[in-house]
């Protein structure tokens, strides 16, 4: 299985290396490294085989219902010394042998019946549950892989205001030497330098962090990751309306529907221990034959050789079992109330989760758009305190302050749209409608960085 995936990572390398630009890595956009988390991740794994041995519990159940075939037999030799009357004892042997095929199918068994009720339930909550974790990984894969991209941007803004620092720093300096500012004015530059310098590291440790988090689901470290593009707007929640949403959560949840299923499956395992009171009737039917070469209770010995067959009905009356049957059925019924209760908590935690993705997409977006225009007024108050320092009616704190303002903005603005994105994705799965589909969409909106297509 490892080798396997190996051979499938390097295959889907190798596709990306012949379409990519020189020197881009594997995994290059969201698609990619989400069809890695699938052939890595140990939680989806053990996800997929928790399903596929729920799948059994129906086989089982049937078996309940189907006739039992079962063949035994025996060989064996028996020594004695057996006296009769007076006689002295004589040594004796008998060899004997026996076998017998018999059928038992179940006629009237209630409890059998729902107990393959009881296993579909079992197997639809099974599936539900893996919709779930196919679900989660969406969520994850798109979590980490924009936590990565944001913490890329960051650095690329620290670096973008070093530049800017540093080149306030050599106008301070030429100015100083010229005698028209102070030397407050390179000290305050180089302050900030040094700042920013520090806020790199952070940024830089920071990036660190969130790359080994995409290697634990992936499996791999891909970099050089596809980011959104510039002009995207991140689109509204189609039906714009939060009910319709909160509704279909409320029903259509993977958890609420595990949960659903798994109240079907309670009230079977009720149904299932309360008929074990009620009488079972089972039809059988055996064949066989044995032979014995002589008798140890006889004084003359007399080889025996026979075939039976033999066809009836059994019938098996419960009366008193310890009161057992008594407490699985109380176990179950509170077992019952238990998963009653687990759905109602199960609906109310989607139509929750359903209302702050809604509201995350809302806010985030009114957000953008208030942090586009910031981003704005910041690149305009950078260039007007820039021409205010040169011609003396700015001090160089201003120019510094807007600088760091704006880069600071820039930042912001770069996690709302990822978050913004990524709420969208929490309300589908929410809704129980998330699926790589969804993924493939938002791949489309993303491109490689601008300074990578320049390279290319």
């Amino acid at each position: 299985m490892k080798r396997l995936k190996r051979l499938m990572y390097r295959t889907v390398c190798a596709g990306l290396s012949a379409i990519m630009p020189l020197g881009l890595a594997c995994a290059a956009d969201l698609l990619d490294v989400y069809r890695l988390a699938q052939l890595n991740d140990p939680g989806f794994e053990a996800a997929r085989y928790t399903l596929a041995a729920a799948q059994q519990k129906i086989p089982l159940a049937r078996a309940g219902l189907l006739p039992v075939v079962a063949a035994t037999g025996n060989d064996g030799r028996t020594q004695a010394n057996t006296a009769f009357s007076t006689a002295p004892a004589l040594q004796r042997d008998v060899n004997t042998w026996n076998w017998t095929l018999q059928l038992t199918q179940p006629v009237i068994r209630i409890q059998n019946l729902y107990a393959y009720s009881e296993s579909e339930s079992i197997v639809e909550q099974a599936t539900a549950q893996f919709a779930q974790a196919e679900q989660e990984l969406v969520l994850r894969v798109a979590r980490v892989y924009f936590d990565v991209v944001v913490a890329e941007d960051g650095i690329a803004v620290a670096d973008a205001q070093l530049r800017a620092m540093g080149e306030q720093l050599a106008i301070a300096k030429r100015g100083f030497q010229a005698g028209t500012t102070t030397v407050t004015d390179v000290h305050e530059a180089q302050s900030r330098i040094d700042l920013a310098r520090a806020q790199r590291v952070a940024a830089l440790n920071e990036l660190e962090t969130k790359r080994s988090e995409l290697e634990k689901v992936v499996g791999q470290l891909p970099t050089r990751l596809a980011v959104l593009r510039p002009s995207v707007v991140a689109p509204r929640p189609a039906p714009d309306d939060p009910e319709a949403w909160i509704s279909q959560a409320k029903d259509n949840n993977p958890l609420v529907r595990a949960q659903q299923a798994a109240l079907m499956a309670a009230e079977s395992a009720v149904k299932k221990f309360r008929s074990e009171h009620l009488p079972t009737v089972d039809f059988t039917a055996s064949y066989g034959g044995n032979y014995a070469s002589g008798s140890l209770t006889t004084p003359v010995d007399y080889s025996t050789q026979a075939r039976s067959k033999a066809l009836g009905v059994q019938l098996n009356i419960p009366i008193f079992s310890g009161g057992a049957t008594n407490a699985r059925v109380a176990e179950a019924v509170s077992n019952r109330h238990k998963t009653r209760a687990d759905l109602e908590a199960a609906r109310r935690q989607a139509a929750s989760d359903a209302r702050q993705a809604y509201a995350g997409i809302t806010n985030g977006l009114a957000q953008i758009e208030a942090l586009d225009s910031a981003v704005l007024s910041g690149e305009s108050a950078v260039k007007g305190n820039q021409v205010g320092y040169t011609l003396g009616i700015r001090i160089n704190i201003d120019v510094l302050n807007a600088e760091q303002q704006l880069y600071t903005t820039q930042r912001d603005l770069s996690k709302a749209r990822y978050e913004t994105l990524f709420q969208g994705l929490k309300l589908k799965a929410a809704a129980g409608v998330l699926s790589e589909d969804d993924l493939s969409a938002l791949n489309g909106l993303l491109g490689p960085r601008l300074l990578e297509a320049q390279a290319g």
